[in-house]
């Protein structure tokens, strides 16, 4: 997900209760929820090598460890500077709570990005395979608002949380937070059920005469009901909208038909490089491309393309999250592509 939806759960979390166990709980979930991106600064290697490690070690269950003491100690670090002062000085901070806390809002963020049709790796080192639930777009406004309204609208109307109608003396927003966090849930339980009848519409049609060997919806920001279906056959791929509130795919639906290329010495090269390993470990429905070149060297371009993205709304006519891998005649890896930006190699 993107960064204000991690940011808020954190800020959700603490106020839910946390933050009346230990000084600082909220501060330190909030960051936490977070911190597992910081695997982005993998991209001052170069694209291909943030990319092999995107959703790797910081989003597993053992780097966690390693995020969540950085965060406490950042933490820890701010309180000394500050010289250790606090709002309420009979509620210390707890530094081995603490990183509990940040532990599990390490794991809300893993949740979240599970969530989309990305993936995650957490189980790293000892499994590099990926996992995706295909529910949420990687930015969903209503769980944004779900999350905003449990944070500002208790203060916003003046509201205190109360327990067995006496009043609350910690601090203010524990219900409202809880009630988003629940709102969250809610939203996941309604995708799942329109996921499913999503995937179970496109596995009964028949494409061009061929049986699908499977089938997938992956979800559009836009609208909660419209899915982005791929459908894998023996010789082709299918690509069309579909409509999780209608009983099965529209046969008068725009659909893409790509049929799957055959390997040659070049893709098998292509494949073979260490951008072709990693994108196709990631990627779960491939397909691949080439383009000769003749100048400034004669060789070859072979693009990568996963259809879990191809339909998404970026403009420059490129496919989102496509690659590609530069050969020479020799079928020697000449340079190494990401999106836009080319790398050449030594």
């Amino acid at each position: 997900m993107e960064p204000i939806t991690h940011f808020l759960t954190g800020a959700c979390l603490g106020r839910a209760g946390l933050n009346r166990t230990t000084a600082l709980a909220t501060a330190t979930v909030t960051l936490a929820a977070e911190a597992p991106d910081l695997d982005v600064f993998g991209n001052f290697k170069g694209p291909v090598f943030g990319f092999a490690h995107h959703r790797g070690f910081t989003h597993s269950f053992l780097g966690l460890f390693l995020v969540s003491a950085l965060v406490v100690g950042f933490i820890y670090l701010i309180w000394r500077l500050r010289g250790r002062k606090i709002k309420n000085p009979e509620l210390p901070p707890r530094w081995g709570l603490l990183f509990l806390y940040a532990y599990l809002a390490g794991l809300t963020h893993i949740l979240l990005d599970f969530t989309n049709n990305y993936g995650v790796r957490p189980f790293w080192p000892f499994s590099e395979k990926w996992y995706s639930w295909d529910i949420v777009f990687i930015a969903d406004p209503v769980l944004v608002l779900f999350l905003l309204a449990g944070l500002l609208l208790p203060a916003f109307f003046g509201l205190i949380d109360e327990d067995m109608g006496v009043r609350s003396k910690g601090p203010k927003g524990r219900i409202g937070a809880i009630l988003a966090l629940l709102g969250v849930v809610a939203v996941w339980g309604v995708r799942d059920y329109e996921h499913r009848r999503a995937v179970n519409a496109l596995k009964a049609y028949v494409y061009d005469k061929a049986e699908p060997i499977r089938a997938s919806a992956y979800p559009n920001w836009w609208n909660p009901f419209s899915w982005n279906g791929v459908v894998e056959t023996q010789d082709f791929y299918a690509t069309t909208l579909v409509d999780s509130l209608q009983p099965e795919v529209d046969p008068n639906a725009e659909m893409q038909i790509l049929y799957k290329p055959q390997e040659t010495p070049v893709t098998l090269a292509a494949k073979n490089s260490r951008l072709g390993r990693a994108y196709l470990d990631w990627a779960q429905y491939p397909i691949t491309e080439t383009e000769p070149i003749e100048s400034p060297h004669p060789g070859y371009i072979v693009r990568f393309m996963d259809l879990r993205f191809s339909s998404l709304p970026f403009s420059s006519g490129r496919r989102t999250l496509s690659a590609g891998v530069e050969l020479d005649s020799n079928l020697h890896v000449v340079a190494e592509i990401f999106g836009s930006r080319r790398r050449p190699l030594p």
